[in-house]
């Protein structure tokens, strides 16, 4: 069985994950006619439905070993009918521990049948010039496996006849699920001397937790700490200050310097 198209569905605050999904999707060779971009507030307004004679490439990031939160809210907007689905997370080279199993269940409740699953590694969202965290990744060696990757995926859903019935990935993780935890309240600043109010970070910010006016206002029970906003900014105006935050990124840079692979399950 052939799909018709490629859907790639992703929530991608940095654009990490979206850049693995394109390289995946030119190993599986079937031209992508769909983009569903769930990164953005503006996603909860629709309903996405994908035909089963489609293929779907579903991406997510992995925050404390799990889907994000706000990312398995907006996946619930998709509505499959045993459409195939390759999902991926991906990860800052410390590990994904459930989420790829977690990914795997959010997809099937939604009318999906995972096919193929990969878990890849992208520069982390406490990298910084300090500590850096899989900086640079995925690098060209990644974008090579991805490829393969999409190339071994798109084999075996074309030797499949149907998707009627589950497709079985032995996929680690464990259920219930690892606890996210008490985060406290916390979010990147504003250098004020720097910023010139262009709005580039509250364009980016997954929760709409930035406002711009005479001033930049963060609304720190909404921010997720995706780093977006300090990655985006053409000024480097934006910073992470909070010691937390600190600390964290100061034991995974010290901890998880050693480059892991990706992990493919087919």
């Amino acid at each position: 069985m052939k799909p018709d198209r490629i859907v790639t569905v992703c929530f991608s605050p940095t654009g990490t994950t979206r850049k693995i999904l394109e390289e995946i999707a030119k190993g599986v060779k079937i031209d992508t006619d769909k983009q569903i971009d769930l990164t953005l507030p503006a996603a909860l307004a629709k309903d996405n439905i994908i035909d089963r004679n489609d293929l779907a490439l579903i991406g997510v990031p992995v925050y404390a070993g799990r889907v994000p939160g706000i990312a398995v809210q907006r996946l619930k907007t998709i509505k499959a009918d045993k459409t195939p689905a390759i999902i991926v997370v991906v990860y800052g080279n410390r590990d994904y521990e459930d989420a790829l199993l977690e990914l795997s269940a959010i997809v099937k409740e939604a009318g999906f049948v995972p096919v193929a699953a990969g878990a890849f590694i992208g520069e982390h969202s406490f990298s910084n010039a300090d500590t850096p965290i899989a900086a640079g990744r995925p690098d060209q060696q990644d974008m090579m496996r991805a490829q393969e990757f999409g190339a071994m995926a798109g084999k075996k859903i074309g030797d499949l006849y149907g998707f009627d019935a589950d497709v079985f990935l032995p996929l680690p993780g464990k259920f219930p699920y690892k606890d996210y935890g008490a985060w406290p309240e916390m979010s990147p600043v504003v250098c004020e001397d720097i910023c010139n109010l262009c709005g580039e970070c509250a364009a980016v910010c997954p929760t709409a937790a930035i406002m711009v006016d005479a001033a930049v206002q963060t609304d720190k029970k909404k921010c997720i700490l995706c780093c977006a906003c300090v990655k985006s900014c053409p000024l480097d105006a934006r910073v992470m200050e909070e010691p937390a935050v600190r600390q964290i990124a100061e034991w995974l840079s010290a901890t998880f310097r050693e480059r892991k692979a990706p992990d493919i399950f087919i």
